[in-house]
């Protein structure tokens, strides 16, 4: 059964390859989704995108991928540390989230070692680079796919 898995970015991933590329590198937007594209001819996963930088945007998208979703990969950017509002809607959906930052945000800044998500997301990923959206998403279709097993023991 085909696994659908939300990827969601926000403020200032728009940004990548021209922002501070010595800590966020120099891939673009564009070429992470690319690349998460080839995914899905080698896993049986279907993954549809968004990127905003208004907090609305990126509720909308929460709520909606709990019906059009098995699981969603999150980069809130910057709301990851205040954003009350985007914590209650990872929390009133009935999906997995995994929390992705590309750079060690617990090497930085003090201000973005605080993560109002984290207690409501179902993991975390953080300093790998873009292929921390690889890991997240892997690890979605394996939560979806051991789901699946376990119905039919």
């Amino acid at each position: 059964m085909q696994t659908t898995i939300a990827v969601i970015n926000g403020p200032n991933l728009n940004r990548l390859g021209l922002r501070e590329p010595h800590i966020y590198g120099k891939g673009t937007l564009s070429g992470l989704e690319g690349n998460l594209k080839k995914m899905e001819s080698e896993m049986d996963v279907r993954l549809y995108f968004g990127q905003s930088n208004h907090e609305g945007d990126l509720i909308d998208w929460i709520h909606e991928a709990a019906s059009k979703a098995d699981g969603i990969v999150l980069n809130a950017g910057a709301f990851t540390h205040y954003s009350y509002a985007i914590r209650d809607a990872i929390a009133s959906v009935d999906i997995p989230v995994i929390e992705v930052h590309i750079s060690n945000v617990f090497a930085r800044e003090s201000f973005r070692e605080k993560s109002v998500i984290a207690p409501v997301v179902k993991g975390h990923i953080s300093g790998l680079g873009l292929e921390g959206y690889e890991l997240a998403v892997r690890a979605l279709y394996a939560i979806k796919n051991r789901g699946n097993e376990d119905e039919q023991s």
